[in-house]
């Protein structure tokens, strides 16, 4: 990671940072935005996303009004530290489609995993499917009530 950030320069900031806010934008505009020719900023969108710096362009979709209406943040404590146990079950989490975050974290628990689903029923599903074949020390989930800030983009201007 270190090399890349050395040629990070303030047009890559500003690409960056424009592709937050807007990743459909058009080549053409992005080139404009940010002063630069369509064949420049192209070569830098490119050395960009052969470095890993972008990760791809997503939609953001409101999954509530799909019927999604309910987010968990479940909390996961296990007995079992393995390489073997961890990669059985980042592939079992992996499987479930209720899944739309999961962090291995540090301090008092061990896995944090961001669940959308449909009401509290589907969130019971989940957490059965979740179970399943696993001896998990404690799982617990915090229910949102709202979402404050979501999706925020990452602060580039302390790239320096």
């Amino acid at each position: 990671m270190i090399p890349i950030m050395e040629k990070i320069d303030e047009i890559d900031r500003k690409i960056l940072a424009c592709l937050q806010k807007d990743g459909s934008i058009s080549q053409r505009d992005l080139a404009e935005r940010v002063g630069l020719s369509q064949n420049a900023c192209w070569r830098r969108l490119q050395r960009l996303n052969t470095t890993g710096l972008i990760r791809g362009t997503h939609a953001d979709i409101d999954v509530a009004a799909l019927g999604y209406d309910l987010t968990v943040f479940v909390m996961i404590r296990t007995r079992h530290h393995s390489k073997e146990w961890a990669d059985d079950f980042r592939k079992h989490v992996d499987r479930l489609p209720e899944v739309i975050d999961f962090y291995r974290i540090g301090g008092d628990w061990d896995y944090l995993i961001k669940v959308v689903t449909r009401g509290m029923s589907g969130y019971d599903a989940f957490y059965q499917k979740l179970i399943t074949n696993f001896d998990l020390a404690t799982v617990t989930g915090f229910f949102s009530m709202e979402a404050i800030i979501d999706n925020r983009a990452a602060d580039l201007s302390r790239l320096r």
